[in-house]
């Protein structure tokens, strides 16, 4: 069935708040009559609720957090064998719907990172706004962050705040750690916010105004977060599980807000479209040949927010969409992507 034109504004019914880039999302996801839509970051629904109000299809919202299942239940109820609640990480969206016996989908989309409710959950841990138990976990089992700043090493902390913050002060934070909890445990968001706070150097300031407009502690709770939750294998698992669903026309669209997670998102689409270094000409033949693209780019480059968006909400600001459509190409062996 042909597609839809692309939306031009999004769905903001029964008062729920507009997730980040919903009407680009929804000019690049283009969902038709008849679709299979995958939302993988089902969190508070918003993308689903939109996907369902734009076209007749099926949506299966996937998260690995208990309680979106709990809050998808009233959704799913408002639009009857047209939702499909699925918990578990979107990684194994896969084995996910061939349980359900869904073999081939007409679209994914992924909003990374932690959603809305969970920033705004004290007792998730997530966030420094609040005071609460130093949790972090997207699914509520495995280490907690508290697990991690109480028992890795310090070469360990040094690089995971290093490596998924990108801290330029990791070590200095690190150190800070280690000594605050050789005398007493860190168990509480604002407290781990206090000790890095105080480990960082001098804010500095040009024209009156601080260079750095960020939290201290932004990064390192940001580092802690992805680890725990394996954030960046996570993504990369999805995106390979995607390229394995989506059926000829089928689109992939992806929502990052900060750099680990858009670079991954963009080397994958980068090779998978094509467009990765070629070897050196006077290469052997079988070295430069590689497999058929099997995602062409919708877009090339990132689309970011408005001005108007990113205004009325600051998370919106560092988001970035990236967007392609799937090939008759088979998908590629690991082997061709390394």
């Amino acid at each position: 069935m042909a597609r839809k034109s692309p939306l031009t504004s999004p769905s903001s019914d029964n008062g729920v708040h507009s997730p980040v880039l919903l009407t680009e999302v929804l000019n690049a996801l283009a969902p038709s009559d008849g679709d299979l839509i995958v939302d993988g970051t089902f969190g508070a629904g918003g993308y689903t609720r939109a996907i369902l109000d734009a076209a007749d299809c099926k949506a299966y919202g996937i998260d690995r957090d208990p309680e979106a299942m709990v809050r998808g239940a009233v959704l799913s109820a408002e639009y009857p064998n047209r939702l499909a609640l699925l918990q578990g990480p979107f990684s194994e969206m896969e084995d996910l719907l061939t349980g359900v016996g869904v073999g081939s989908v007409n679209g994914v989309v992924l909003d990374l990172g932690v959603s809305s409710p969970q920033l705004d959950q004290a007792e998730r841990g997530f966030s420094f706004r609040f005071d609460g138990p130093l949790d972090m976990r997207m699914s509520s089992a495995g280490q907690s962050a508290e697990d991690v700043v109480n028992a890795f090493g310090l070469d360990e902390l040094t690089q995971i705040i290093r490596d998924f913050g990108e801290e330029r002060h990791a070590r200095r934070v690190a150190k800070a750690i280690v000594a605050a909890r050789d005398v007493n445990p860190i168990t509480r968001t604002l407290q781990l916010a206090e000790l890095v706070s105080e480990a960082m150097p001098p804010v500095r300031y040009k024209k009156g105004q601080p260079v750095s407009r960020i939290h201290p502690a932004t990064r390192t709770f940001q580092a802690l977060r992805i680890f725990v939750n394996d954030e960046i294998g996570e993504l990369r698992r999805g995106l390979l599980a995607a390229e394995r669903l989506l059926g000829e026309g089928g689109r992939l669209v992806v929502v990052s807000f900060h750099s680990l997670e858009d670079r991954e998102v963009k080397n994958f689409l980068k090779v998978r479209s094509g467009f990765a270094p070629r070897p050196h000409r006077h290469s052997p033949a079988s070295e430069t040949k590689g497999p058929a693209a099997s995602f062409e780019l919708l877009k090339r480059g990132i689309t970011k927010p408005t001005d108007a968006e990113a205004s009325v909400n600051p998370r919106a600001r560092s988001a970035r969409l990236r967007s392609a459509r799937r090939t008759s190409a088979p998908v590629w062996k690991l082997e061709d992507a390394a």
